[in-house]
This record gives structure tokens, C-alpha cells and sequence, in this order.
């Protein structure tokens, strides 16, 4: 006997068997579009997004991430269960689907069978082993829900239909194929049941039950599977499940890039009525889609250094909150509902958008709250803020100090100023802090040293630089981040320098971003990246002779929004340094708080950011840290203070640490 089985078995092949079979079918589906028709009119409520260019790349992200479910996996445990029943689930869609090919096309139309030999022994092999894993994962996964419970892990009436239906299909199915193997298989080929080890198990516990009582179990519970299988269908757009389809969809609408780029608003346009979000209908149709993509997994929750850190921001809570908005109060007050204090607690520092695996994007939403505060409100988180505001109008910076003296931090280096008919190597755009802190003035200085060893000519702008405006566009002030920005791309592109450095994330991310959009086309570097570029080329020699120890920390705005990793290790390395990671490093990095303008504002509300990340560089026992940025440099000048830890934790900037080790000539 040849290795098969009769599709249909004990159920008919007749009219009577398939009219209602295909009826529910198309009911099911039905009822599944019109669903999803429902939500449609739902996202309809925001605002255009062209979210369809470049349909190939798109395309591909989407497959890629869905199909090979790597976003899910970067969490072990419940990422790794989450991944296996996904991958076992669909073997089984897809063996069903080949069942349905043969049974209702090949075999009928075109009297072909392929469901046999070797391949069905395989075929049922593999979706024998696939619902047993499913299964497996399934339980797993409500083990993990229902008794071990996490932290801020939240269970619905969803979340528990959801369960109980996949289990209730996995368990029919195998008691379908145990009561039909145990009739015509048990005594009859018994060498083909091992292909189905799991149904050898179920159909020897059911064989007992007598041929005539198995046959009807059999044909109860197929139509029982079809049922259940058929209303999970049906209600994927009702439940949690409909991310089958939006998480998938979401990895389709990514933002393509630059990554965490915000849009350009037109302050020009007359017929703006409205900047920023105050309704649902204020933000993109992308916005509120995110709402369905999320599958509260909970890991943007468990990354963000807000709520980590007692804040009212919970990323995932902002989301859920939108999403029953959009749906129940679309004209309601966003800025009520998600709360003033979670929004302007925020430090962008893109952990949540980063290890969301449903492509979500958080950021954008709470610049866009944002900016409808200070555009349309005049509204700031303090009265610091406000007045770091109006510094910057008056002086292009927000710490206070007279533009006048933006360059008296070089006065005995020999710089170049810019636009004064000299030219250099680099531009060194010095950013505020750089210009006017005094700690992070020594960093300036250390980094325009090395560039000397290296042979490199430096200018600076000096009094005609501004501010960035990062601080001031991430808080929602995008009036007063376009005059900036407009200002200093004059002077960049008057200087006729085609290299520009800055010794600041902030200014790095947005000179090659947002400046970018706005017409800025130079090449700019962060200091890292051009100290390690002069060091492999042999331009820059550093001694490694003084082995020291040490913790490196990952700013936000170099890792997760540009990805520069390894250039400031490898400086670590070259310099004699043997590195102990922190807790959290790299993608994983943990915000020192100064990110999306709180650098200007006061840490009121929970415990200070900064703390708890100098409390991850101390354990490490290395008893120095070392930075890229001065935001950080700064934060974490203050957490050790908080901590009194002088003593035992020293920060650096790269550029400090390698100046001590600058070779001999």
C-alpha cells in the first residue's frame, strides 16, 4: 500500500459535505474583510502619509521580518516561544492549504495526487511535530501570562479567547487524525503511523473506544475543528489576533529612513490651521495603524528609562490609550488622555521604537503632542524650559551666555574662523555646550589637539554658530528649530569646508538628517568616527603602554539613531583600555536623561535617570566610564555627585581620554 490518505475521510466528498464546508468558509472570510473594512474607516481618521514609495524594499521588509520573525526573537524566552509557534502555525496553515489544492483542484479536475510517497510520509511527519510545538508554545506562552505574570503585563478577555480557541483547534486536530488513524491505520500499515508520532500516541489511547464510536467522535469533531478553525478566521480583526495581519502589514509601512527623522513642518503655509496633535484626526493614518500593530508584548514598557524610573510614561499604555481613542472618542482631548506629564517626559531616546517588533513608531507621536502644546498653546513642562527658550531667541543658545563669546574657549588653539577667506581640513561645528560649559570646553579643546596631531587644520564658525535646535524641535518648539537651522546652514555652506565634525550626537544626528532635508548637502562626522578614521589610517598615534580599566556608554543619539557602535571601542581599545560592558550597552543602552530637550529641563517627577545609570557604570567595578556626548558627560557628571561617588566613578569623553595618550613625536 502506498503511503497516503483519503482527504475527507468519513465525511463524504458530496454536496452535502462541501456546500456547507465552502458556505462557512466564505462566511468566515467575509465577515473577516468587513472587519477589517471597519478598522479601515478607523485609520481613515488621520491625516495622509505616503507610506507607499519604494514598494520592492517595502515588500521585502516585510517578508523579511515576518517570515524570519527577527524583531520577536531579540528577547529571548517569550520571543523565542513567540517564534516557534509562528513558524509551526504556519507549516500547518500551509499544510492545509496543499490539502485543500489536492482535494478541490488537482485531484478532481485534473486526476493528480501529490499527497503521497515519500512526500506525505514527510508531509505528515512535519505538521505532526509542527502542532505538537505549536501546542507546546501556546502553553508556554499562557504560563507565562496567566502564572508568572510580569510586571506590567496586561491580560484581557482577548488575550484569554484567544488562547483557549488556538489550543481548542490544536487539540480537535489531533483528535481528529488519533481517531481516524486508529481505524484505518492501528493493524492496517502500521509502518505509516510512525510519520504521525503524535497521532500514534492519541489514536492507541482512543483505540478502545470501538470502531463505530470513533468514526462518529471522528466526524463530530471535524466539523468542530472546521468551526473553530473557520471562527478564528472570522474574528482576527475582533481580537488581539488581527496582529497576524497589521504587525506583518506595519513592517510594509516602516519609515525607510533616516532613522527617527521627524517631519518638516511648513510654518509658511497660510492655510495651516493646525500644528501638531491635540485629536486623533491631527495625527497620520500610521499613527493610529500602530495602535492594531501592537501586540502589548510589553518590551517598549520594559526599555523605556522613563518608566523605568517612576515617570507616568508608559509607551505601550500611550499606544493602547490612542488606540481606544481612535475608536471610541476620536474627538477627544489626546493631551488629557495620554497625560501632559507622560508626554513631556519622554527623552527620545527610540528604545521603545527599536525593540518594537511591530515596527511601532512612538517618537513621532509625542513630538507631535508636543508641538501642539508650545505652537498652539504656548505650554512648556517648566518655567526652565521656557526661559532656556527664550536664551536661545536672544543668544542662539540655551544656556544663557552671550553669542559674543561662542569661540573665547579657542582663543589660544589658532583656529580658523570660518567665512574669514581661510580654509581647513574640518569644520568643527562646537555645539553649545562645547562653546559655553566649562567642563565639556575641555573636551573642545582635547578634540581640536588631537585633530592637530593628526595634521589636520581646524575651523570653527564662532560667533555666527547657533544652536542646533535638536533640543528645541524634540520639546515641539519647530519654529524656533527652523530659524536656527536655516542660520547655520548659511554658515556652513558659506564656510566652503566640505567636512564638518561635531563632538556632539545631537548636533550629528541632526546636521546629517534634519539639516539634510533643508538643503545642508556637506559630509558631517561625529568625532569618533573621524578619530578612528585618523588612528586606522596611522595619521593619529595613540599609546596603548597604560592599561587601564573602564565602562563605555552608549549615547542614544550615536547608537540607536545612527548605529555607531564600534568606532568608540575601538579608541578604547587602541588607548590601553580593556572594556566591561554595562548592563545595558549598545542597542540596549539606557538614556542618561538628556535627550529630547530635558537637558533643559528639571527631573521632577521619579527618581533621577542619571542615578540609575551611574549606578549600572559602578557595578561594573572599573571605576571609569567613558562618553561620546555632552549631554551625557554632564548628566553623568551630575549622577555622581547624587550618588557621592566621586571617589569611586570618574567620566571622560573619548576625545579627553585619548589626548593623555597622545604619542611622543
Amino acid at each position: 500500500m502506498e503511503a497516503t490518505r483519503e482527504i475527507y475521510w468519513n465525511v463524504g466528498h458530496g454536496l452535502l459535505t462541501l456546500g456547507p464546508m465552502y458556505l462557512l468558509t466564505l462566511t468566515a472570510i467575509a465577515v473577516c474583510c468587513w472587519g477589517f473594512w471597519q478598522r479601515l474607516a478607523v485609520y481613515r481618521q488621520g491625516h495622509s502619509l505616503n507610506r507607499f514609495d519604494q514598494p520592492d524594499k517595502r515588500l521585502l521588509n516585510m517578508m523579511r521580518t515576518a517570515l524570519s520573525q527577527s524583531r520577536v526573537l531579540r528577547v529571548a524566552g517569550p520571543g523565542i516561544a513567540h517564534g516557534a509557534f509562528f513558524w509551526s502555525f504556519l507549516l500547518l496553515f500551509i499544510g492545509t492549504m496543499l490539502i485543500v489544492v489536492q482535494a478541490d483542484f488537482t485531484a478532481p479536475l485534473f486526476d493528480t495526487i501529490f499527497l503521497t510517497g515519500t512526500f506525505y510520509k514527510v508531509f505528515s511527519l512535519v505538521l505532526d511535530v509542527a502542532g505538537l510545538v505549536a501546542l507546546i508554545m501556546l502553553a508556554g506562552l499562557a504560563v507565562r501570562r496567566y502564572i508568572v505574570r510580569p510586571e506590567g503585563l496586561e491580560n484581557t478577555p482577548d488575550d484569554l479567547l484567544m488562547h483557549a480557541l488556538l489550543v481548542a483547534i490544536l487539540v480537535t486536530g489531533f483528535l481528529i487524525e488519533g481517531s481516524r488513524m486508529a481505524i484505518t491505520e492501528l493493524g492496517v500499515h502500521d509502518g505509516l503511523t510512525l510519520w504521525s508520532p503524535v497521532g500514534l500516541v492519541v489514536a492507541t489511547v482512543l483505540q478502545s473506544l470501538g470502531a463505530d464510536t470513533l468514526a462518529r467522535l471522528h466526524q463530530v469533531l471535524w466539523w468542530l475543528h472546521l468551526v473553530l478553525a473557520l471562527g478564528f478566521v472570522a474574528a482576527i480583526p475582533f481580537l488581539r489576533l488581527r496582529h497576524l495581519f497589521t504587525t506583518a502589514a506595519n513592517g510594509f509601512f516602516a519609515n525607510l529612513g533616516p532613522t527617527g527623522q521627524l517631519a518638516t513642518l511648513d510654518l509658511e503655509d497660510d492655510n495651516i490651521e493646525q500644528f501638531g496633535a491635540a485629536r486623533v484626526g491631527d495625527l497620520s493614518w500610521k499613527d493610529i495603524f500602530d495602535t492594531d500593530a501592537c501586540t502589548s508584548c510589553k518590551r517598549c514598557q520594559d526599555r523605556c528609562p522613563a518608566y523605568a524610573t517612576g515617570k507616568p510614561l508608559s509607551p505601550m499604555q500611550l499606544i493602547s490609550r490612542l488606540g481606544d481613542t481612535a475608536r471610541n472618542e476620536p474627538e477627544g482631548d489626546l493631551l488629557e488622555i495620554l497625560e501632559k506629564d507622560a508626554i513631556w517626559s519622554c527623552t527620545t531616546c527610540r528604545a521603545c521604537e527599536d525593540i518594537c517588533p511591530a515596527s511601532n513608531e512612538h517618537v513621532t507621536k509625542i513630538v507631535e503632542l508636543r508641538r501642539n502644546m508650545v505652537l498652539m498653546e504656548g505650554e512648556f513642562p517648566g518655567e526652565e524650559v521656557m526661559a532656556a527658550m527664550e536664551q536661545t531667541e536672544v543668544n542662539g543658545n540655551p544656556l544663557g551666555m552671550g553669542y559674543a563669546g561662542r569661540a573665547d574657549w579657542a582663543e589660544d588653539l589658532d583656529l580658523v574662523i570660518a567665512g574669514e577667506g581661510q580654509t581647513a581640513d574640518v569644520l568643527y561645528f562646537t555645539g553649545c555646550y562645547a562653546s559655553f560649559d566649562r567642563r565639556n570646553i575641555r573636551v573642545a579643546r582635547a578634540f581640536v589637539k588631537l585633530c592637530k596631531a593628526a595634521g589636520l587644520s581646524v575651523a570653527i564658525l564662532g560667533k555666527e554658530e547657533k544652536c542646533c535646535g535638536e533640543p528645541m524641535r524634540k520639546m515641539g518648539n519647530e519654529y524656533l528649530y527652523q530659524t536656527l537651522a536655516m542660520e547655520n546652514i548659511e554658515q556652513l555652506t558659506a564656510a566652503g569646508i566640505s567636512r564638518v565634525v561635531t563632538t556632539c550626537p545631537h548636533c550629528y544626528n541632526t546636521l546629517t538628517k534634519d539639516y539634510r532635508e533643508m538643503g545642508l548637502e556637506l559630509e558631517v562626522l561625529h568625532h569618533t568616527t573621524l578619530l578612528a578614521e585618523l588612528v586606522r589610517e596611522g595619521q593619529l598615534a595613540i599609546t596603548d603602554e597604560d592599561l587601564f580599566l573602564c565602562t563605555y556608554h552608549d549615547s542614544c543619539y550615536l547608537g540607536r539613531y545612527n548605529e555607531i557602535y564600534e568606532p568608540p571601542r575601538e579608541l578604547i581599545e587602541c588607548a590601553g583600555g580593556e572594556l566591561q560592558e554595562m548592563e545595558r550597552s549598545r542597542d540596549q543602552g539606557f538614556c542618561c536623561s538628556g535627550g529630547g530637550g530635558r537637558i533643559m529641563a528639571e527631573e521632577n517627577l521619579g527618581t533621577r535617570m542619571n542615578g540609575k545609570r551611574v549606578e549600572m557604570a559602578l557595578e561594573t567595578g572599573t571605576g571609569m566610564v567613558v562618553a561620546n556626548c555632552p549631554f551625557c558627560l554632564s548628566m553623568f557628571e551630575d549622577g555622581i555627585k547624587g550618588a557621592d561617588a566621586q571617589a569611586d566613578l570618574q567620566v571622560q569623553d573619548i576625545a579627553e581620554l585619548l589626548v593623555e595618550r597622545l604619542a611622543p613625536n
